[in-house]
């Protein structure tokens, strides 16, 4: 496992985790949430389906929903067959169709049919974990929120800031790095990263502009031609 630079004291942590942080606002300055959405609902709908698959697959599925569903009130209502069919390709379509009425429901007996704000409510809806809720807390309401998915994981551990594999405790020790203002920003960079460059399976760590900060350098494509090979401009998201 990646390990912190021999020697680094927390004070030099978190001082390259924010040289890393500059970095990425650099590589990476329009960085933004690529689920497709207008409202708090639409991204929360959107991300309960993210699961397990990727944004462009939702981005395709999502427009049909939203033109059918447009209130909590409306998801909590469906016809659950009908729903399954519009999600189907996203994969687990009865859990995540499951998942969203359940959701829609709380949101109307406990909330008046509106998302709430606040993280304590959003992790009580049925198939919304901290992930979730960060994600719709950053993107749609503007409070700072870290979001550890696959790729925010892998980076952390990668970048030496964490040796830990719980999403709870990866997104404490690293919330503790990051100034709390640009935990959104910073989310949304490493996941964008973690797509382009520093691939699970083999990273583009010759082509990486964090590379002098990063205790896991070699472990993919060092050479910067074969490296720059490896970039995707996109995706897989």
């Amino acid at each position: 496992m990646p390990r912190k630079f021999a020697g680094e004291s927390p004070l030099a942590l978190t001082r390259r985790a924010r040289r890393i942080s500059r970095v990425l606002t650099e590589t990476y300055p329009d960085a933004h949430c690529e689920l497709d959405f207008t409202t708090p609902l639409e991204l929360l709908v959107a991300t309960i389906l993210s699961a397990q698959t990727t944004d462009v697959r939702v981005n395709l599925v999502t427009p049909v929903l939203f033109a059918k569903y447009r209130t909590a009130a409306d998801y909590a209502a469906a016809d659950r067959a009908e729903m399954e069919s519009i999600v189907a390709s996203t994969g687990f379509f009865r859990a995540k169709t499951n998942s969203v009425m359940g959701m829609a429901q709380a949101l109307c007996d406990r909330f008046g049919g509106e998302v709430p704000n606040r993280l304590e409510d959003l992790v009580t809806l049925p198939g919304v974990g901290r992930k979730t809720a960060n994600v719709v807390l950053g993107n749609a309401f503007g409070v700072p929120g870290i979001t550890v998915d696959t790729h925010f994981g892998r980076l952390s551990r990668r970048f030496g800031f964490t040796t830990e594999d719980d999403p709870v405790k990866v997104e404490h020790e690293v919330g503790a790095l990051i100034p709390k203002k640009d935990w959104t920003d910073f989310s949304q960079r490493m996941i964008w990263h973690g797509r382009r460059i520093c691939h699970a399976k083999k990273p583009a760590c010759g082509a990486c502009p964090a590379a002098a900060l990063c205790p896991a350098f070699g472990e993919g494509e060092t050479d910067p031609e074969k490296a720059a090979k490896l970039v995707r401009t996109s995706g897989p998201r």
